[in-house]
Formats: structure tokens, sequence, C-alpha cells
């Protein structure tokens, strides 16, 4: 994904090198115009298409052209006055084929499709407000009934904040080269609808002009080609990763059960387990698989702490811990059992209220630094602003990004579109996720796959870095998306463990066969 100063710089080079505006604006709109003609449905009651004063505006007369000369009705509307002069160009040949061009703004109850022309790349300030308004009218009266090009019109195109007084809401993004990162992020959710991504033939190779590490978009069409961890397959249990799990009160019992069905679901070797003893009875009949290491410490308030179990257990024979989920805020200070984690050489996963107490410790995120192994943190966005409150203002892109590089720990922030982002500078972003599934214990059943998946990647020799903390928090998303009994997290826990398996499969037959 791509910035707006970054998509100028890529447009820039391709018309430095032989391709001039308007060729680049006719490639541009024949494409829109061929994928609008693939959605026959919006173009059966006319078309109406709002143009703005730049070249946004510009391949909007390209779409009025082509759809017009195709016998399908098209209006034009303008509603300033100044514009560019191939704009200007491309209006007065429409005009002079027949298309009609409204003196009034566009009626807000018409069932005709309207393509938001006015506004694309790199918008900074809000809309004027009449059309403001006629958008808010627009989506009130008749939503899903408009197409935006490149951009919604008033929206941010890097980190998708809606500008004062709103937006266009589209049911259909059409964005120019790369998408936008601003397309991708939560704030924008409710204005882009459906993304399609118009080609423009710039060469992959060619990114490398950017000199940026650019935020990878994952989407479902990436499952083709995931890099899962690939054990010897004369590997003993022990060999294919080991998982501790420290999690649960009794104020929130099913959170540790999720977060084993997590680390279970990644196919590694070994689980185990510290809880309270107060879950304990019976958990063989629910997960036999699960090893119960020893007992979390629990007061008379059902309080739990760490500090007793964490000093007494055989850290070196563990390559995952998981911390968090479900503990309670609890009254032990974190600098009780911040010795035994600070000196863990394995994978390090924080969740939930290890981030919490961590969060109200006098160090606070400050104490990540001090740790002698590698740390995943995988907060929602209110965890995440106890942990790093000087974070506030960013959006959820930056936050993390900022998070990650002044902690040194790979950073998941958890919302509609996942971010995960490395100490290096590297950052992805799940691209198409499932928003049906927002519901109490995903985040423990993410936190516990991501421990396993992070210790399996341990065993394979691969290191637990931002893109394996990515592949986990993907993995978990696409099992959410096909889950086909229903999607609660038990049922999501049975769909994620059926995808490894599948994957898993499928490696290893690839292997033996190589």
């Amino acid at each position: 994904m791509v910035t707006a100063s970054q998509m100028s710089k890529l447009e820039s080079l391709i018309l430095s090198n032989g391709q001039s505006v308007d060729g680049l604006m006719e490639k541009v709109g024949q494409s829109m115009t061929s994928f609008l003609l693939t959605q026959s449905h919006l173009l059966q009651d006319g078309v109406i298409v709002l143009v703005g004063p730049g070249h946004n505006g510009g391949d909007g007369l390209v779409i009025a052209r082509e759809l017009f000369l195709l016998g399908i009705d098209v209006k034009i509307w303008c509603p300033i006055l100044k514009r560019k002069s191939l704009t200007a160009s491309h209006l007065a040949h429409v005009k002079w084929l027949g298309v009609k061009q409204m003196e009034s703004a566009p009626d807000v109850f018409g069932m005709n499709l309207w393509i938001d022309a006015l506004f694309g790349l790199g918008q900074t300030r809000p809309l004027p407000s009449f059309i403001s308004k006629l958008f808010q009218e627009r989506q009130k009266h008749c939503p899903g009934r408009l197409v935006s090009l490149d951009v919604p019109s008033g929206l941010c195109s890097d980190t998708g904040v809606v500008f004062q007084g709103g937006a266009a809401y589209s049911s259909i993004t059409l964005t120019v080269g790369c998408i936008k990162q601003g397309l991708i992020q939560d704030a924008a959710c409710s204005n882009i609808g459906h993304i399609e991504r118009i080609d423009i033939g710039f060469p992959t190779h060619k990114l490398e002009v950017l000199e940026a590490k650019l935020v990878r978009r994952i989407c479902s069409s990436d499952l083709a080609e995931i890099p899962y961890p690939s054990i010897n397959s004369a590997a003993n249990k022990y060999q294919r990763g080991r998982v501790l799990v420290c999690a649960g009160s009794k104020q929130y019992p099913g959170a540790s059960l999720l977060a084993l069905r997590g680390a279970l679901a990644s196919g590694v070797g070994s689980v185990q387990a510290s809880l309270p003893k107060s879950l304990t009875e019976g958990i063989w009949q629910v997960l036999p698989e699960v090893v119960l290491k020893s007992f979390l410490d629990e007061d008379l308030d059902k309080q739990v702490s760490l500090a007793n179990v964490l000093s007494k257990t055989k850290l070196d024979r563990v390559d995952a811990l998981l911390v968090g989920p479900g503990l309670g805020h609890g009254q032990e200070k974190w600098s009780e059992s911040s010795r035994s984690l600070e000196n863990f050489q394995g994978l390090l996963v924080l969740d939930a209220d290890a981030i919490n107490r961590l969060a109200i410790d006098q160090k606070g995120w400050t104490w990540l630094k001090k740790r002698l192994g590698p740390t995943w943190l995988t907060p929602h966005k209110n965890e995440f602003l106890r942990l790093f409150p000087q974070l506030k203002n960013l959006q959820p892109l930056e936050a993390a990004k900022a998070a990650a590089e002044i902690s040194g720990a790979q950073v998941l922030l958890k919302g509609a579109h996942t971010v995960i982002a490395a100490p290096d500078g590297n950052a992805w972003q799940l691209g198409e996720t499932a928003p049906w599934v927002a519901r109490t214990g995903l985040g423990d059943l993410l936190a516990g796959f991501a421990t396993g998946l992070g210790a399996l990647g341990i065993a394979a020799k691969i290191p637990p870095d931002g893109e394996l903390l990515a592949l986990a928090a993907f993995l978990h998303s696409e099992a959410a998306k096909i889950s086909k009994a229903d999607s609660s997290p038990s049922a999501i826990a049975k769909s994620l463990a059926a995808l490894v398996n599948e994957i898993q499969i499928k490696k290893c037959l690839f292997h033996h066969f190589d």
C-alpha cells in the first residue's frame, strides 16, 4: 500500500518515461469503464458523473464518454467552475457528444448510479458544505448507489480519516495503481465499500524508487503462498515447538480455554498450561492434549498472581510463553514477576491483562527493552492506549509502527483491519476481514494461536519476527471467514485447526515429493 506522496512519485515516474498525462487518463478511464460494465445492475437506471476540477474529474469524464457511446443514459454535474485544462478539454468533448450537463445538484432519491469523480488522491481539506451535505442525504435516502474514483471525496488517502463535514459513502472504490493505505484503515470502513484496484501498468520492480518500506496488505488470495513453518519429518513433539500458557481467572474462566485451543490449532508439538486451581477441575475432559504444568496463585478475592509460578518454572524448556488472557488486573505489581520474564530468552507473547498490568507499572512500556528474548504484543485499541498513551493522537497504522520502533517489540494492534508492525519499520495490514465475527473471546484465540505458531517457527529455525506474527493474524482472520458452523470463537477454533491441518498436509506432501 502507498501514501499519496508515494503514488504521486510513481505517477511522475511513468510520465517522465514516455507516457503522457492524457494517455494515462485514457488508460485509467477505460479500465474503470470496463469494470463498471461488469456491474450492469448498477448502470440500468442511468449514471450521473460528479465531475471535479482536477484529473480525477477527467477520469470521470472519460467514463461518461464511454458509457454514453454505449447507449447508457449519462449526465454530468460540475459543481466547481475552476478546472485543469485537460479536464476542461474532456468536458468540452462530452458536451459536444451530447452528454447533458446538469445545472443543479442531482436528486438524492434518484436510482441513478452516482460516480464520485470530484476529488481523488491527496485530499487535505473538507469538502464544500453543500457537497458533504449532498453525500449525507444520498446515503440516507439511496445507499449503495455511489462509486468513487481512486479515493472517496472527503477522505484522507493516507489515514482514512473523514474530514470535517463528511465524505462520500461508496459501495465501490476504484483505486488507481496501488492501494492507498487510507482505504484500509478502520476510520474509513463506512465510506469505502468494495475496493477494486485499477492497474496502470506499473512494474513491481520499479517500486524500489520509493526508497521506503511499504506497508503490505494481506488478502485471501495470499493463502496459496503462505510461508507456514515446516518441521523435519523425524521431529518428535518437543522438537515441534513447546508452548506454555499462563492465563485465566475466576472472573474470566473461558479466556484460558480459548487461548489453549488457539495454541493447539497451530500444530505446535507441546502445549502446557499454568492456570488458577479453580479452573482446572475437569480440564482434561475438555482439553486432554494440554499438560497442566502448575497452578497460578489466587488470593481470597480470586486475584491471580504470576511471580511464584514463573520463578519456579524452567522456562529454558519453553520456546514460547503466553501471558495475559483472562488474568484480571490483580493486586500483584509487574515488578514482582518481571525478572523471570526479562531473562526468558524464548518468545514472550503479552496479551490482554498482561499488557494492562505492565501499563500501570512505573516503567511501563520501557520495560520491554530489558527483555533478553523477542516479544510480541497483541492488544486491542484500549489496551494499546493504556500502554502507549503518548501515541493516542495517531491512527492505528502509524501508532503500531511507532510503538514497535520505540519498544523493540513486534506489535499486533487488533481492529477491523488488524495492523502488525515490526521494530525495523516493516508493517502488514489485513485487507479482507470478516466484520461479523468481532466477538468476545476471539482475541484470546488469536493470542494462543500466535504463540503456538511462534513456537513452531522457532523449532523450524524461523525468527519470530513481524512476518510470522502477521501470518498468525492472517490465518486467524481467514478461519473466521470460512467457518461453516457459526462465528463463535469456539467454532472458529475448529475452523482454524482444520485450515492449519490442510496447509501442513500439503506442505508435507510437497516436501516428500521434492
